[in-house]
């Protein structure tokens, strides 16, 4: 379950466990065998050194015992011990996952040579107190070279194993059943929804394409060819063996892929072809916030006109180049954002949303407007903010939230999304929670399910004590009910977990849906492609 970095130039097994934005603890980024080298005795690493491991130096006494670190597999798939550990419900037109345990595992980085643990969790992994950090410790969830750390004043030494066992919960995605277009052994290609990502990453495990394939189809061992965008639905290929990866990856290199896109746009896009060549710079790579810049990349994409209904139109996107978001920075720039795009249609970018490159704004400035309208509307879950970008939803919730609570103090009417004021205020303005509470999973208000498949996360960890956790039955008041009780699902919940705790309504699952689709993608010898979607035909009209 560890995680590799793949080779310059080879395309990522999408079955290896990628990073995990929103890890309490998370995977060591350096490819390899990692060396056990002791920084204290220096002179132990001659040549002809003894055996690492328990025959290797004598401990010292009131020393601790590391363990050498296990040499990384980069060819680790999911397997099914991975897909057992819950499953999947349905409601509301979206797909679910049920809570579930799940351990992220990290060997102590450098920097954190020489600190206590308490001193590590207060620095760097603020999705959680402090408080909870050690009552979990308390629960033996926190582990050092597989054993329960009770006391956080521990110092941590080179090559420290920290695993830590976490009640887990995922936001929905849209409900929509993946289809299988071609699986001929060399490739799998798929038509994806909207609003699922492709691999593990950030909130994301098992609502994730790789998951559900294998969960639902028994399909694994898979590399990707290319990716699309969570909130981008369509053509998504996959290649069955390696020697079509390396195959498929040269036409991507040689740029004899020819990807085709649809969209619809906001107002009316000009007749004919229109060609746009502004260079593209990413802004955070956490986010994934990109701009039109004069120090970007070189690139290129040709739009042409559909339709148009009077005030939105369907646009045909070929993209020549294959920049971060090019077709939606591109646009943008265009005037004309992609209908339901929650980053490059924001307000955010100032009165004309970025036209013509016209910002007025900094890099930094961009991207805290860009969370504090997203804060208040609570809709933070369409960003990809991942735990360690937890700083700049902090400062941006810091301004924002200072307003809401004036407001809430004045004021518990209920609000457009059935919470009073005070409980808007309590899930957005504490400062070290604000992750936890507006990035992770959703309850939903009449969740009423009953059962679970809930796998362990580890078979040494004691999961009996922690799915007997359970915390008290909570309530909510909307505009149509007062105090209507809330069912978690038993074997859910965990006294700990401050989602289980906490009450928000699902979102809606037009709100997941961005107008963008992979309509088809074109090699010398093949063609896949699906039907357009039901917003890309003429004669459509969005329903209020």
């Amino acid at each position: 379950m560890e995680q590799a970095e793949p080779a310059t130039g080879t395309p990522l097994d999408v079955n290896t466990k990628v990073s995990e934005g929103d890890a309490v603890l998370e995977e060591a980024t350096e490819s390899g065998k990692r060396k056990c080298d002791d920084s204290e005795e220096p002179e132990t690493r001659a040549r002809g050194k003894r055996r690492r491991g328990a025959g290797g130096k004598k401990i010292r006494p009131g020393e601790r015992y590391i363990p050498p670190p296990q040499k990384r597999n980069p060819g680790v798939s999911f397997s099914q011990e991975h897909f057992s550990e819950t499953s999947y419900y349905f409601e509301g037109g979206l797909r679910k996952v049920y809570p579930y345990y799940f351990d992220f595992k990290t060997y102590c980085k450098g920097r954190w040579i020489g600190k206590s643990l308490l001193e590590v969790f207060k620095s760097e992994f603020r999705a959680e107190s402090v408080e909870y950090y050690q009552k979990a410790a308390k629960e033996g969830r926190i582990r050092l070279n597989e054993t329960p750390v009770e006391d956080l004043s521990l110092v941590l030494r080179n090559n420290d194993h920290m695993r830590n066992t976490v009640h887990r919960h995922e936001p929905p995605v849209v409900g929509t059943p993946l289809e299988v277009l071609v699986d001929d052994g060399e490739v799998l290609v798929v038509d994806k929804p909207a609003s699922i990502p492709v691999h593990p990453c950030g909130r994301f495990r098992h609502n994730t394409v790789i998951f559900i394939l294998g969960k639902e189809r028994g399909i694994s061992e898979l590399h990707t060819v290319h990716r699309l965008d969570r909130l981008t639905s369509g053509v998504l290929l996959f290649a069955r063996t390696l020697e079509t990866s390396k195959r498929l990856d040269q036409l991507v290199r040689d740029r004899q892929l020819e990807k085709e896109y649809v969209c619809r746009v906001e107002g009316e896009f000009p007749e004919g072809e229109v060609v746009c060549e502004e260079p593209i710079l990413v802004v955070s790579f956490k986010i994934g916030l990109c701009r039109v810049d004069p120090k970007g990349k070189e690139c290129r994409t040709i739009f042409q006109r559909l339709s148009f209904n009077g005030k939105t139109s369907v646009v045909r996107c070929l993209p020549l180049t294959g920049r971060t978001h090019q077709i939606r920075v591109h646009l943008q720039y265009l005037g004309f954002p992609i209908l339901r795009d929650p980053i490059y249609g924001s307000l955010a970018w100032g009165p004309n949303r970025g036209k013509a490159g016209l910002v007025g704004k900094s890099n930094e400035e961009l991207l805290q407007a860009l969370v504090e309208e997203h804060c208040s509307q609570e809709s933070l879950y369409l960003l990809d903010i991942p735990n360690d970008g937890i700083e700049i939803v902090k400062e941006a919730g810091k301004s924002s939230m200072s307003e809401k609570k004036d407001k809430a103090e004045s004021s518990s009417e209920p609000n457009k999304s059935g919470e009073s004021c005070h409980r808007e205020t309590d899930a957005c303005g504490d400062d070290t929670k604000l992750s936890t509470k507006m990035m992770t999973g959703y309850i939903s208000s009449n969740e009423t399910v009953d059962e679970v498949n809930q796998g362990p996360a580890d078979p040494n960890s004691n999961k009996s004590s922690l799915k007997e956790s359970q915390s008290p039955v909570l309530s909510k008041s909307n505009g149509n009910q007062t105090d209507s009780t809330l069912k978690i699902p038993p074997g859910t919940r965990d006294h700990l977990c401050s989602e289980c705790k906490l009450v928000r309504p699902d979102p809606k699952e037009k709100d997941l849906i961005m107008y963008l689709h992979a309509l088809r993608y074109k090699g010398p010898d093949f063609e896949y492609a699906t039907c357009l979607p039901e917003w890309a035909k003429e004669d459509w009209v969005e329903s209020e």
